[in-house]
């Protein structure tokens, strides 16, 4: 199967056309592979006396708060969709298609990959406390390998505007960019100076619209061409440093459990500053990506782990918690370490090689969700714009609470079922079905 799916790819590979960027397709699956490596480093379980933990490096070794400056890398991801939404939503306009056709080309390949995921865990979490496993660790381990799905929430959220984004673009050029900017600046001040902490959600738009508003600036060749590359990269890291060394946002990009601020939930002005920075430095290094991905073997190696990686990210938190578990199981074989010791280090190498190889398999049973083609024919706009709302919702609700409800111990069948309510009322399942666009 491993020759089959190389061949495949070497396939495509080989038929690319020559304006394709191979650096945003590289940077897409750099920047997920790098997230699923931060969150397996980061996790710190472990048993003592008193039972199984599970803990977090960030909390455990606060040093390790400065990796999260290179391993935050969300921003990439955003702003590399900023540039593929641009390209795609410009065709779309020059060739006359609709909105809800080129909508459900983009939230397909959102939907689809995430529902078995959701299955499985309103399964795991029946059968689990069915077995007498205590309501609170299942609703940890669910709501552990379900966080990475609050990505998808905002980015649908991103991807329903991206019309009204490129059409600011067109207009405002920068100003659509330091309009959003300036507004999450302003919620800051009301979060931190007011303490008008409600409205800090809100950044979640603002902040992540502005990261995508920049894809939008590279796609166009403009603002970080150059030497300005060089002014967006050092003085986004200066900007990030005299923010966490003087304001009140803490030095970590992801959240520190225990923390009473983190900046991303909701995310604050040093994700911007991260953006502004990872975008400069993605713009200096362009080139020679772009020269080394003209090889077969670099090139063909990224068209296959992009046929991959959605589901190597939805899955690869559940494949953590479900070895942890069995690791318990077994006598805490490999958790009897105290986090940050030399022995745990050694242990969390181990772990680490274990996770990669228990992916194989889920990889190539899950994969196969994000090659499902697009249903025929598109349901109207709007209706896709509520459901992936509705999608969204039921995401945040699992990403905060688990498949367990922590007072009742019951499955929290509700939030399940919201992404297959919003994905039925937006056409993507229940119809027939067509193939995706490229």
């Amino acid at each position: 199967m491993a020759n089959a799916l190389w061949n495949q790819a070497l396939g495509l590979a080989q038929r690319t056309p020559a304006t394709r960027h191979r650096g945003v397709d590289f940077l897409r699956a750099a920047s997920i592979a790098v997230v699923v490596l931060g969150h397996w480093f980061m996790a710190a379980p472990w048993i003592d006396e008193r039972g199984p933990h599970i803990g977090h490096m960030l909390g455990e070794a606060p040093w390790t708060q400065w990796l999260t400056w290179v391993l935050q890398v969300m921003p990439v991801f955003f702003f590399v969709g900023g540039y593929s939404n641009g390209i795609t939503w410009d065709a779309a306009v020059r060739d006359g298609k609709p909105w809800a056709d080129w909508l459900a080309s983009r939230l397909g390949r959102l939907f689809l990959p995430v529902l078995p995921l959701l299955v499985f865990w309103g399964l795991a979490g029946l059968l689990a406390t069915g077995l007498g496993v205590p309501g609170p660790m299942v609703r940890v381990a669910s709501q552990v390998a379900l966080v990475p799905t609050w990505f998808l929430a905002v980015y649908m959220l991103v991807v329903l505007v991206v019309p009204l984004g490129r059409a600011a673009w067109n207009r405002l050029g920068a100003g659509s960019i330091a309009l959003p900017a300036v507004c999450a600046a302003l919620v800051d001040l009301a979060y931190f100076q007011f303490d008008l902490r409600a409205p800090g959600w809100i950044n979640y738009f603002f902040v992540w619209f502005a990261v995508h508003q920049l894809g939008f600036a590279w796609l166009d060749g403009r603002m970080a061409s150059g030497a300005r590359a060089y002014l967006w990269c050092f003085g986004g890291l200066a900007m990030l440093g005299a923010l966490t060394e003087f304001g009140p946002w803490p030095r970590s990009m992801v959240g520190v459990p225990g923390a009473d601020v983190s900046n991303t939930t909701p995310p604050h002005l040093p994700i911007l500053a991260l953006a502004a920075f990872q975008f400069g430095a993605v713009r200096i290094l362009e080139a020679g990506l772009q020269r080394g991905l003209k090889a077969q073997t670099p090139w063909a190696a990224t068209v296959l782990v992009n046929g991959m990686i959605m589901t190597v990210f939805l899955w690869h938190s559940t494949v953590m918690m479900l070895l942890f578990g069995v690791g318990i199981l077994l006598g805490g074989i490999g958790l009897h370490a105290i986090p940050g010791d030399a022995a745990w280090w050694g242990w969390k190498v181990a772990w680490i090689a274990l996770f990669a190889v228990a992916m194989l398999p889920v990889v190539a049973g899950a994969s196969r969700w994000e090659r499902l083609p697009i249903p025929q024919p598109a349901v109207p706009g709007w209706r896709q714009a509520l459901g992936a709302l509705i999608v969204g919702f039921g995401l945040a609700l699992l990403a905060y609470g688990g498949v367990v409800d922590s007072e009742t111990h019951a499955v929290r069948w509700v939030p399940l079922g919201l992404p297959f309510l919003g994905a039925f009322l937006a056409g993507m399942i229940g119809r027939r079905r067509r193939g995706s666009a490229a």
